[in-house]
């Protein structure tokens, strides 16, 4: 799935139609139709924008569906013993619920029930429940602290898991909330990665910091604070360069990133967060272990949540990790970036109703 912004699409209306009553700025006039439109196309009433939960539900409806369907078979007329309880496990590992989380969902399901007939919406419940208990400690918002201004946020993580997009995302929701903001390109590998950030300012209204392709990483990060300490800027976001957590070379660089920031602010990054692709399933733990130990990440943006019917790696992770889940992400739009909620995301992604 790639992350780069697609303004010549039509787009059902966002934060900035809620917000503000008018589209978010497109970054290129709109594309010539290739066809004409029907002639009642403009007395057409626009779709009304689709509840967070109903993006929430579908983005996670190949997990929810695998997982639905697995516990329907397990449950239906069939009573609660060793063999079922193993095959469940099973299952949750399978959807990258994690060893952990398996166990534990199993126990919990086995108390007061073993030997018993168990409808498969009670097993959803105990699912929903665990999983819940699993995430709540992790679900945290990402504070802005408007004593540290520029508030400066470094987003970090691999190739193709969605950081410009993320960035793009972020900026909107802050301009929406009134912030200012400015936008560091970090990530001088690659012209289109520059140019898609310069996209995502110009329909977020920030400025874009850039350099030319090849130049150094570090000292882009350091004129983008330095610029943004100047102009009184609320937030600061910067992009870096994907990068595998396995070559040594590029997470040094990453290391420099962070130490140059600290002679403009010694506080800076205020924030640290990694970007994880919910596709790339047990691998996304390889990652929050790299990208900690060189980049000191401070919370987690899990992006592509509907691409995969292994969604079950966030529960994972946080059982694991334990560092916050700022927001998730289940579709390109640009609203489709929102606050992670883990009572949401519980009953979502096992299949049930909105709490």
């Amino acid at each position: 799935m790639s992350d780069q912004p697609k303004p010549d699409e039509p787009k059902r209306p966002g934060f900035f139609k809620r917000l503000f009553g008018q589209d978010e700025p497109a970054p290129h006039p709109p594309a010539r139709p290739a066809a004409a439109a029907p002639a009642d196309a403009e007395s057409a009433a626009p779709a009304e924008p689709r509840s967070w939960w109903r993006r929430l539900t579908e983005g996670l409806s190949r997990t929810s569906s695998k997982l639905g369907t697995g516990v329907t078979d397990l449950f239906t007329k069939r009573k609660l013993d060793h063999a079922t309880l193993e095959e469940l496990e099973d299952l949750l590992i399978q959807a990258d619920l994690g060893v952990e989380t398996a166990g534990r969902i199993a126990g919990a399901l086995s108390k007061g029930r073993f030997g018993k007939d168990i409808a498969p919406e009670e097993v959803r419940a105990v699912l929903a429940g665990e999983i819940e208990a699993v995430l709540g400690p992790v679900a945290r918002p990402l504070v802005i602290d408007p004593a540290a201004r520029p508030f400066v946020i470094m987003v970090v993580g691999v190739n193709g898991a969605g950081k410009t997009t993320t960035i793009g995302k972020l900026a909107a929701k802050f301009r929406a909330e009134g912030r200012s903001v400015m936008l560091g390109a970090g990530d001088t590998f690659r012209a289109a990665a520059i140019e898609q950030l310069k996209i995502w300012g110009e329909r977020t209204g920030a400025p874009v910091v850039t350099r030319p392709q090849g130049s150094d990483a570090a000292g882009l990060a350091f004129d983008t604070v330095s610029q943004a300490q100047e102009a009184g800027t609320d937030v600061v976001i910067l992009d870096t360069a994907g990068r595998l957590q396995n070559k040594s070379e590029l997470m040094a660089e990453l290391e420099k990133v962070v130490r140059v920031i600290r002679k403009v602010d010694a506080a800076a990054p205020h924030a640290v967060l990694l970007v994880l692709d919910a596709t790339t399933g047990q691998n996304a733990l390889t990652q929050v272990d790299a990208f900690a130990r060189t980049a000191g990440v401070t919370g987690l943006v899990m992006t592509k949540l509907d691409g995969t019917a292994r969604g079950g790696i966030l529960v994972a992770v946080a059982a694991k990790t334990g560092l916050p889940v700022h927001f998730i992400g289940v579709g390109e739009g640009i609203d489709d970036l929102e606050p992670f909620a883990a009572q949401d995301f519980a009953r979502a992604i096992v299949g049930l109703d909105e709490g």
